[in-house]
């Protein structure tokens, strides 16, 4: 059996809660329900921190120990060379994914410092980019 991990950072402990114009009203304890049923096959993890330490020791711990990382660090995804260096120092696959299209906000959020350190990013398709980096990864 496949593990996956998924990783979220900062806020989206709010999803489904936060600005649903642009995240949407749908949980993320609802997306992972969805994705378990989806995908009985498939042992699926997830973690979410709000602290930039905590998101690098889950990625040393998982990355080793996971087929595959399905990464959103909102905010770190732009300033953050420390979880970069950690996703780099693992051997599993990455994707990366951003709920909202990082490309039409802020010129800030254009640029994610994680992108390279992961085989691709999705971004801009909701909840549903989870699925497409879940299947990406299998």
């Amino acid at each position: 059996m496949k593990k996956i991990c998924i990783i979220n950072g900062p806020n989206l402990n709010l999803t489904g809660k936060r600005e649903p114009e642009v995240y949407g009203s749908i949980t993320m304890e609802e997306c992972i329900s969805h994705l378990q049923e989806s995908f009985p096959e498939v042992q699926i993890a997830y973690f979410q921190s709000n602290i930039e330490g905590e998101l690098i020791d889950i990625i040393q711990r998982e990355g080793f120990a996971a087929d595959g990382l399905i990464v959103n660090l909102g905010g770190y995804s732009h300033t953050s060379v420390a979880l970069h260096d950690a996703l780099l120092a693992v051997p599993a696959q990455k994707v990366e994914v951003h709920l909202s299209n990082i490309f039409a906000r802020e010129d800030y959020r254009h640029h994610s410092l994680v992108t390279n350190a992961c085989r691709g990013m999705i971004c801009g398709l909701g909840l549903q980019g989870y699925e497409m980096a879940l299947r990406t990864l299998l």
